[in-house]
């Protein structure tokens, strides 16, 4: 049946035959050359249909029901995850069902999809600031709480994202933002790649001391120490690293825009690899999705890194930990947060380091040498008499590394 348009057409043609109006005069109003009006005109003398000879056909690049319902069924298959379009696209093209993104996109639509991307609220827009020339010359750090396994809990996922690549070199998921997931991020960019140039964090109490200046010990003061340093800003003064402060969230938006991007795929990803825990979540982030996520959104491929390899003789467990200086009484006793340790060991009356992390618990080192400790009582009632060493000595390590630094 023909359409307004081709019957405008065959109605020219045809005025055109009888002479109504001229060859030239057809060809402008149906924007075709005279000569093309007069291979018309012999069609309609001749009886022949003025229609295109694929009028009414599919097109070859049309989509096998076949395939649309494999689609559809896929896509119903993720839909509990908000998995958007493009990542899907990705995912079904892994599974070798091959189709573009346009046509995707069209069959998810006509059947009353939508991707959780489609409607996004215009943003101010701010200066884009230039990338850092190599590798590991800037690393952005940060941690946002969400529902990674749609079980409705949130979690914290700790990260370092590379600016001048824009290359992931730490993951880690712990229940909220603390010192442990920081030192996990840390560890696994130590191992991976080495010592990077800077490290630019927010404000958070972790990475910058609140105190100030009159908090200061005498000692620090005749030091020549104006700001107290964290345990994460010694462990980067050990490492050379410099730690800047970003003042806004703008200033490390290459972090920030990252959280967009994980949201969106990292539950998608757990889904389909049945992953449900912070244990099984820390695995695949380590072993598998940091090199995915990187080859896919990394760029400058060709810049240089300035990561400077971690010496051999570095030992990471006494070095990614909160460490605190104490002395050793006659007895072999020491006092810490009102609670009295004592060395699982014969040295006594000297002084010692107490480090206190998730890898290494509570323990005391000395002399190259790490002693193990016990609780044997509390200056105040700060531990109940039924309390197990295990509670204890866990509790500790929470207060360090684990607690919720944006809990007063």
């Amino acid at each position: 049946m023909l359409n307004n348009r081709e019957k405008t057409k065959l109605n020219i043609i045809k005025e055109c035959s009888k002479g109504n109006i001229t060859a030239k005069d057809a060809a402008q109003r149906l924007k075709i050359t005279p000569r093309q009006v007069e291979n018309l005109k012999k069609k309609l003398r001749e009886g022949v249909s003025l229609l295109h000879g694929n009028c009414g056909r599919c097109s070859a690049k049309t989509l096998s029901c076949e395939l649309k319902e494999k689609i559809i069924k896929r896509y119903e298959q993720l839909q509990e995850t908000k998995v958007n379009f493009t990542h899907f696209h990705e995912i079904i093209g892994n599974e070798n069902i091959i189709v573009s993104y346009s046509a995707m996109r069209k069959v998810l639509i006509e059947n009353g999809f939508e991707s959780p991307k489609k409607r996004r609220k215009k943003k101010t827009i701010h200066k884009t600031r230039e990338r850092r020339n190599k590798f590991g010359e800037l690393l952005q750090t940060d941690a946002t709480p969400y529902d990674w396994f749609m079980n409705g809990e949130k979690n914290a996922l700790h990260a370092f994202i590379d600016d001048a690549t824009g290359k992931l070199t730490g993951l880690h998921i712990s229940p909220n933002e603390c010192m442990d997931g920081y030192l996990q991020i840390m560890r696994q960019t130590l191992i991976e790649h080495g010592t990077p140039e800077t490290i630019y964090a927010d404000g958070l109490s972790i990475f910058f001391s609140k105190l100030k200046e009159e908090n200061l010990s005498i000692e620090e003061e005749l030091s020549g120490i104006r700001i107290r340093k964290t345990q994460f800003g010694n462990i980067c003064d050990e490492l050379g690293i410099q730690l800047i402060h970003a003042r806004s969230s703008q200033a490390k938006g290459r972090v920030e825009r990252l959280w967009e991007t994980l949201q969106s795929r990292l539950p998608v990803e757990f889904a389909m690899n049945n992953i449900s825990t912070i244990d099984e979540a820390n695995e695949y982030l380590k072993n598998v999705y940091i090199d995915k996520f990187n080859e896919k959104f990394g760029v400058n491929n060709d810049a240089k890194s300035c990561f400077v390899k971690l010496p051999k003789n570095i030992k990471l467990d006494l070095l990614l930990c909160c460490k605190t200086k104490r002395k050793l009484d006659k007895g072999g006793c020491f006092s810490l947060k009102n609670t009295v340790f004592q060395v699982l060991d014969n040295i006594s009356n000297c002084d010692i380091d107490v480090l206190i992390s998730k890898n290494l618990g509570v323990v005391v080192y000395h002399l190259d040498k790490i002693y193990q400790v016990k609780p044997i009582g509390a200056k105040k009632k700060s531990t109940n008499p039924t309390d197990s060493m295990e509670m204890i000595l866990s509790r500790f390590v929470n207060f360090f590394c684990l607690k919720n630094e944006h809990v007063a």
